[in-house]
């Protein structure tokens, strides 16, 4: 036992299994050390019979030894009254909203461990879907019959109603985690998804041609969208890597963009002549760290898909999505007999799995060379009888 302050609580160190370090003037409070480090500060009280344990919270902002000795001074005074706080606090969460347990779930979850692309993304479902139709209820009362009908309002929008289910489900997930819900049960397991059709769209040479065309028109007066475009197309990046490129991650002598991050993490993206071509004469600014720089100081261009609705119309190719033009790289790499194995490398795919969505084009390959060598053979045999 000892007096629990900044001091000793920061000297206690992790073991191999979780431990108590004791208050030794309120014998009924202490912090928990667990192995990973994390140190809480709670009470132990008996209320019914029973020895219960109160969490107050985790040390560190808010919670000090001292601020959290206050509140277990005010806590064990309700004991001695007859309260049972941790029935207090158990009805509490019991009671929370969807919309406000959607706060703490974007706070604390979607803010804290997400990538901004899929941070935006868990937003969209939360704040256009989730909450307008559930904020008003209790976590505790959402059943699997009221998740399906959702689901099945998001019919006409099968991707959203997908995402969106997958968002709704972390959050049940997390509101048994943190005691809001304690059934165990999550309401959106077992619910069935909608089929997603995959769309891939290439662009043929002639499209390739008009694109060329609507860049440079576009170059006079948007030349950032129009740079970062031609990037995409000449990459075969993902738009995000493009968009939020800095100039500490080009590395022209060795042609190629050493990104830290990506949606499968840190990747080595190699450079043709004709990218490298791109970057050289993109002008760098001293106060800006991007490549495709925005309007405001210091930031980069965040919306292209308003220039590129402008690019593709021009260009006639309307329906013509941004990420087609990744797809429309990898397309022209099989054409010229690349296999799954170095595209999926190219495109910085992690599991071979997700580069096999490409193999139906080596098929077609494959019956083009498999046509042409029978159609030799078959001239050949019709020169033997001549």
């Amino acid at each position: 036992m000892a007096r629990l302050n900044k001091k000793t609580v920061t000297a206690a160190t992790p073991e191999a299994k979780d431990y108590f370090l004791w208050d030794d003037s309120i014998p009924a409070f202490a912090v928990r050390v667990w192995p990973s480090g994390r140190k809480v500060y709670v009470i132990h009280y008996r209320s019914g019979g029973r020895l219960r344990r109160y969490t107050i919270g985790q040390h560190g902002s808010p919670w000090t030894a001292d601020l959290a000795r206050d509140e277990a001074i005010r806590i064990l005074a309700r004991v001695h009254t007859g309260e049972n706080p941790a029935d207090k606090r158990s009805d509490d969460r019991k009671a929370m909203t969807v919309a406000s347990f959607s706060r703490r779930f974007l706070d604390e979850y979607v803010d804290v461990h997400l990538k901004p692309r899929t941070r935006g993304e868990y937003r969209r479902s939360v704040e256009l879907f989730i909450v307008p139709k559930f904020g008003s209820w209790r976590m505790a009362d959402l059943s699997r019959a009221e998740v399906v009908e959702f689901h099945g309002s998001l019919r006409h929008i099968p991707y959203q109603a997908n995402r969106t289910l997958g968002v709704l489900s972390k959050m049940f997930s997390l509101a048994d985690l943190w005691g809001i819900r304690q059934d165990g049960v999550n309401p959106c397991r077992g619910v069935k998804r909608y089929r997603e059709e995959r769309r891939e769209r290439f662009l043929t040479r002639d499209e390739y041609a008009r694109l060329g065309g609507s860049l440079d028109e576009a170059a006079e007066d948007m030349p950032e969208a129009a740079r970062a475009i031609r990037l995409l197309a000449l990459t075969g990046c993902r738009l995000r890597e493009i968009q939020t490129l800095q100039w500490a991650h080009v590395w022209l002598g060795e042609a190629e963009l050493r990104l830290p991050d990506s949606k499968t993490g840190a990747k080595t993206v190699q450079l043709g002549t004709a990218a490298v071509d791109v970057l050289k004469t993109t002008p760098r600014l001293p106060d800006n760290p991007y490549v495709i720089t925005g309007r405001k100081a210091g930031e980069y261009l965040t919306d292209l898909q308003k220039p590129w609705r402008r690019i593709r119309k021009a260009a006639g190719l309307d329906g013509v999505r941004l990420h087609d033009l990744r797809h429309s790289f990898a397309s022209d790499a099989l054409e010229m007999g690349a296999d799954l194995t170095m595209i999926g490398r190219m495109l910085g795919h992690t599991d071979i799995k997700t580069t096999s969505r490409y193999a139906h084009l080596k098929r077609e390959n494959v019956k083009r060379s498999t046509d042409q060598v029978a159609q030799r053979i078959s001239s050949a045999l019709t020169d033997a009888r001549t």
